[in-house]
């Protein structure tokens, strides 16, 4: 039986990576999906994998920092399926370097993709979820059961060194999650986060000499590890590798289905233990 059978997810961030596994592992038990990121050709793609496997999923591309994208995804997933059920604010890229370095331009380039994106997009929820809800408790006496996971990272629970914004960003999605969980449990959501550790992503992608780029926008920003640094988190690990897209998946899946409906405000770390 599909779980998420005749339910509407949100996944942002999903054309790549984690975002794309979510989408994918969502859909796989029956939710349409709604597949947001910067770039629509690689949104496009998931979409099309998620169609090939006989389910249902849509685009709505765009960057989440832009001031008018909230409505336009809220929107856009009305219009598409009429309803939302789950929201997962995935999207985001890392900019890094020593706290000397950090300009106020990186500082703020940091909290506007990873704590003022999901902050503005929920509350773009909220002008549809309180009236709905509300007329859902008036004809039931309780309001159908909805999910919302924010993406942290452990940078933001335990800090990590040339990440000061991205790590303050991290962290302040946890406070985001802990208050809206103690908002919205009266309209019956469940607010929830998954602060991941080393995931196998373009992100964290292995180099020995000079790190890789990734264009954001049009802006090429340094990603990855070094080789070194992957085999000292190898051996650190308990499990003895990094993560996989699908394990990262997995944990926010966890927060989606029925058997968490009585799980909010709390934060799950996937990090195979280190």
């Amino acid at each position: 039986m599909s779980k998420l059978k005749g339910q509407i997810a949100i996944v942002t961030g999903a054309g790549r990576g984690v975002g794309r596994a979510t989408a994918m592992m969502l859909a796989k038990d029956g939710a349409c999906v709604v597949v947001n990121d910067l770039d629509p050709d690689v949104a496009a793609e998931t979409v099309s994998l998620i169609q090939q496997s006989g389910q249902e999923a849509t685009v709505v591309a765009g960057s989440v920092t832009d001031s008018d994208f909230p409505s336009l995804l809220i929107q856009g997933a009305l219009d598409a399926y009429g309803g939302i059920d789950i929201i997962v604010n995935n999207a985001g890229y890392i900019w890094n370097g020593a706290m000397h370095n950090h300009s106020d331009e990186q500082f703020q380039a940091m909290l506007d993709v990873h704590l003022s994106a999901p902050f503005r997009i929920l509350r773009e929820f909220s002008s549809w979820l309180r009236p709905q809800a509300n007329k859902e408790i008036e004809a039931s006496g309780q309001a159908r059961c909805r999910k919302v996971v924010n993406i942290s990272s452990v940078s933001g629970t335990t800090g990590s060194a040339t990440q000061i914004a991205y790590s303050a960003a991290k962290a302040g999605v946890l406070g985001l999650t802990k208050t809206l969980a103690k908002e919205w449990g009266r309209y019956n959501v469940t607010v929830n986060c998954v602060a991941f550790g080393p995931i196998d992503t373009r992100l964290t992608q292995p180099y020995s000499d000079a790190p890789p780029t990734i264009d954001v926008g049009g802006r090429e920003f340094k990603v990855g590890l070094s080789e070194r640094q992957i085999q000292g988190l190898t051996t650190t690990s308990p499990l003895g590798r990094t993560g996989k897209p699908e394990d990262a998946a997995g944990a926010v899946y966890l927060f989606c289905i029925p058997e968490s409906n009585f799980v909010t405000g709390e934060v799950l770390t996937c990090s195979g233990g280190l």
